[in-house]
């Protein structure tokens, strides 16, 4: 088929591009800069320029394709402070692809988070039944799960907060050792027990594949291959690769040495896929996080060639 693609020639869409191709689809990708556009071309992909302001050029590449994955989202405006911005910008492009889509019974896979999980405050493993009322991103993810019952075939994929591998340049791993380098130690918040899931770049592209291709109308699915590591052990693994101590810090210091990323490392996110695997067979193959870091290729010197994910 042929596919719109939000966010083509970023992080996971630059491991995703490749992956659509080989399973016999036709990829047409979102562009926004000449570099990305050019990235994008020698790739295969044909090229639409726009970005997630252009709505009427979002309701007309979404209407043109076979079905659409959403992977953009602006993460410079975010980790500037202005969250809630970023977020109000993606409801826009999912409602505009949505009213695009509607009554087409085509596919349309969108992009969240399980850190909504914590912040809503269950206090238990996360689960696909899991919902919230509202709120940034949420809002979003309800309005693509509404969808399917307006004749599109939506689902939402909730990415665990840490998507790893050697693609990943700007994500919260490269955060983190970012400030532990400036801090000259790793932190963690108290005793660190507290769990992130995570998942590796070419396990979740696989599951935005088979969510595209079979996910049934109305999914939450969560790509989440490891349910929990304590975010001691994180913060451990980084401290390893930069030979500097992993220290416990406060929570009244957690601003002072984890920045924008402070309430995200407290939060305990321990989350479940295994509805998602039972219901695309969706089965993660590639390393988790601590053996990905033990290969130190998040280590390496800034601009410094890396390997591409295996």
């Amino acid at each position: 088929m042929r596919v719109f693609v939000t966010g083509a020639s970023g992080h996971i869409g630059s491991a995703l591009v490749p992956e659509l191709l080989a399973a016999g689809h036709k990829v047409i990708g979102l562009a926004r800069s000449d570099t990305s556009a050019a990235a994008l071309s020698s790739a295969g992909v044909e090229v639409r320029r726009g970005d997630l302001d252009d709505l009427d050029g979002l309701r007309q590449a979404a209407a043109a394709a076979d079905g659409v994955i959403h992977l953009a989202f602006k993460h410079d405006v975010a980790f500037t402070g202005d969250y809630a911005g970023a977020a109000a910008a993606e409801f826009r492009a999912v409602e505009a692809i949505g009213a695009a889509l509607e009554g087409s019974g085509k596919p349309f896979v969108s992009t969240a988070g399980t850190l909504a999980l914590a912040l809503g405050g269950s206090g238990r493993m996360g689960t696909e039944d899991d919902a919230r009322e509202g709120g940034p991103r949420i809002d979003s993810e309800n309005a693509v799960i509404a969808l399917g019952k307006r004749g599109v075939r939506s689902s939402v994929i909730r990415l665990a907060p840490t998507v790893h591998s050697s693609l990943d340049h700007h994500g919260f791993v490269p955060s983190l050792i970012t400030m532990a380098r400036k801090n000259g130690f790793a932190a963690y918040v108290g005793d660190g027990a507290n769990r992130w899931p995570t998942v590796h770049t070419l396990d979740a592209t696989r599951l935005y594949r088979l969510a595209l291709e079979t996910a049934p109308a109305g999914s939450r699915l969560h790509g989440a291959a490891e349910e929990g590591i304590p975010f001691r052990d994180i913060a451990e693994a980084i401290g390893r690769g930069l030979g500097l101590p992993a220290v416990s810090i406060s929570a009244e210091d957690a601003g002072k040495h984890l920045g924008f990323l402070a309430m995200f490392a407290q939060l305990d996110n321990p989350t479940s896929s295994v509805r998602t695997r039972e219901l695309l067979r969706w089965q993660p193959t590639h390393p988790g996080l601590l053996a990905d870091l033990a290969e130190r290729h998040y280590f390496e010197p800034p601009g410094a060639s890396r390997k591409e994910a295996p």
